[in-house]
């Protein structure tokens, strides 16, 4: 709980809300992506999750990115799999659930964490896209699927390719939102309140 409480610390409020917006609009976007991605992947014999990825991924990509704090995907994907994990909507994994919507916001933390970067460049936000996309898709893999050699190989390549692509869409949108200054007023008084109760 400690450490729950030290990284919740480090998010304002407008941070946090932020957080919840992206974590719903990727649960939200599941149910609709992943039956078209079936049509594609279907023939290939390899799971419609690995292209789907590519595009609710890129959730975790966006926060990380908007917020720009270390650890911001990884409550991204915490709130998701309560979410699904509360709810028994599409994509619940059981038990599993926690560990398999969350290993991807982990996955792009210490990406960024170790390139010093924070999706403030194409290369780092299709990077970030790749490793949330084949982290998730190795780990259900290993799960649920359990393909053989080639098939395993095949939707890794995929899964890289469009986590990659969702990441460099996420880069996109963060620099709208950056260069519009969406948020600009609303975090800065949001800022202003916290110091105000600090004092």
């Amino acid at each position: 709980m400690q450490i729950l409480q030290k990284m919740l610390d480090k998010f304002s409020v407008f941070d946090l809300i932020i957080i919840a917006m992206i974590s719903t609009l990727g649960i939200a976007s599941k149910p609709v992506i992943v039956p078209l991605s079936h049509i594609i992947t279907g023939p290939l014999l390899i799971p419609g999750g690995v292209v789907a990825g590519g595009f609710y991924m890129l959730w975790l990509v966006l926060g990380a990115g908007i917020v720009g704090k270390p650890g911001t995907a990884t409550l991204i994907g915490v709130v998701q799999a309560l979410m699904v994990f509360g709810t028994g909507v599409f994509g619940s994994h059981g038990a599993m659930t926690l560990l398999s919507y969350t290993f991807p916001g982990f996955a792009v933390d210490l990406l960024l964490f170790l390139i010093r970067h924070r999706v403030c460049c194409p290369l780092c936000a299709f990077l970030a896209g790749v490793v949330a996309n084949v982290s998730g898709s190795a780990l259900v893999n290993i799960i649920y699927f359990r393909l053989p050699l080639i098939p395993l190989i095949l939707s890794l390549a995929v899964a890289s390719l469009s986590g990659g692509l969702g990441g460099l869409v996420a880069f996109k949108v963060v620099q709208l939102v950056k260069k519009n200054n969406c948020f600009k007023n609303v975090s800065s008084s949001d800022s202003n309140q916290e110091k105000e109760q600090e004092l």
